[in-house]
């Protein structure tokens, strides 16, 4: 135990020397977290709109004003024709493309349907979806209030005893943003590259310069070795995780909603894994590039598309979603989605801690032998 501390020890006095390795470990998180929460957005608030007018009515006019008063579109241009139109949409001046019939007002009068044509970007498809939904309800709106007006004026009032009504409660994120959603995985990923990057690179690094050599003729055993290793990185992974929870609180107002001992419990042993990936990768590594080519493109980066961080799981192929069953990353998204947004914990999310405790102890246990084979 002693030459395990004092290895320890030792590597804390080796961060010590660098200063960059404790920039990288307590402020890079923190400003990543800033640059990704702000970044990652996929909430759609303006709607930029090109409207090509061919009835030029009142009622056309109150028509794009109900839809500017909706809060969701930014008419920004009036198009002359479509050519005019056609090139605002293609230049990306405009996401919608909105044209009204010339007979709009004279067939809303004569109760017969009024057409518009709604012209989308759909480069980006979820962005197009969205907007085609805010457009759909903002016309019906529309169509209902000239509806209420018309009885109205009729002398009659608008019956809804016969009507269907939705009430809607969101739970979990009221405001319906995607950075809430997001930044408790931005959590998992920062994480995963203090421990993985950083225990691959150490090790890696103790070869270039003949040090691992040097240790290896010690009397000090290979199990001493690697606990003395891993320890160090663990503790800072948490400290990490710490800072990042405490900046996501005070400059998101995200807190934890469940059981931070629940969290913390569950980050340790999510720690394992990314912990035996960074070891796995120091056994296959020559020098420090390779190290972090490896880490990031053959480990880091199919975890991030395959754990559910942008890409929901259930819209992968069949095969490609059994692939994920040995991602780490994918149950402890659930995890820390679930005790910071929901404030879910044991009871909710015990089968993740299991399948994340056998996945990470087989990872770990694995480049355990592996590096011991390598150091006999």
């Amino acid at each position: 135990m002693k030459t395990i501390l004092h290895f320890i020890k030792k590597e804390f006095l080796q961060f010590r020397r660098d200063p960059k390795m404790f920039a990288i470990i307590l402020v890079a998180p923190v400003v990543q977290l800033l640059l990704l929460g702000y970044a990652v957005n996929f909430d759609v608030k303006n709607v930029h709109t090109a409207v090509l007018d061919f009835s030029k009515t009142e009622m056309s006019r109150k028509y794009v004003e109900s839809l500017k008063n909706s809060g969701y579109f930014a008419i920004d241009y009036y198009a002359e024709d479509y050519n005019d139109l056609t090139e605002l949409i293609d230049n990306g001046k405009v996401i919608l493309g909105l044209t009204i019939e010339k007979d709009f007002e004279n067939n809303i009068y004569r109760n017969e349907p009024a057409k518009v044509q709604i012209i989308l970007d759909a480069s980006d498809g979820n962005t197009a979806a969205i907007a085609a939904g805010y457009t759909v309800g903002a016309t019906g709106l529309f169509a209902k209030r000239i509806s209420a007006d018309f009885l109205e004026k009729k002398g009659k009032k608008l019956s809804l005893v016969n009507t269907v009504t939705a009430q809607t409660r969101v739970w979990f994120n009221p405001e319906l943003k995607t950075r809430n959603y997001m930044i408790p995985g931005i959590v998992a990923l920062l994480l995963m590259i203090v421990t993985l990057i950083l225990t691959s690179l150490a090790i890696v690094k103790e070869k270039e310069i003949g040090t691992l050599e040097q240790l290896i003729v010690t009397p000090i055993k290979p199990y001493q070795m690697i606990i003395g290793k891993l320890v160090p990185f663990a503790l800072l992974g948490f400290v990490s995780v710490m800072v990042v929870l405490t900046a996501m609180n005070v400059i998101f107002n995200i807190p934890v909603k469940g059981s931070v001992l629940f969290l913390f419990v569950s980050t340790f042993v999510y720690v394992l894994s990314s912990l035996g990936l960074g070891l796995f990768v120091s056994t296959i590594s020559k020098t420090q590039q390779q190290a972090m080519m490896l880490a990031i493109f053959v480990v880091m980066m199919p975890m991030v598309f395959l754990s559910g961080f942008t890409f929901p799981i259930e819209n992968m192929p069949q095969f490609i979603q059994y692939i994920t069953y040995i991602i780490p990353l994918r149950y402890f998204m659930v995890i820390i989605r679930g005790v910071i947004l929901k404030g879910v914990g044991f009871a909710e999310l015990w089968p993740e801690l299991l399948v994340l405790l056998l996945v990470g102890g087989a990872i770990l246990s694995f480049s355990i032998l592996r590096f011991k084979k390598k150091l006999d």
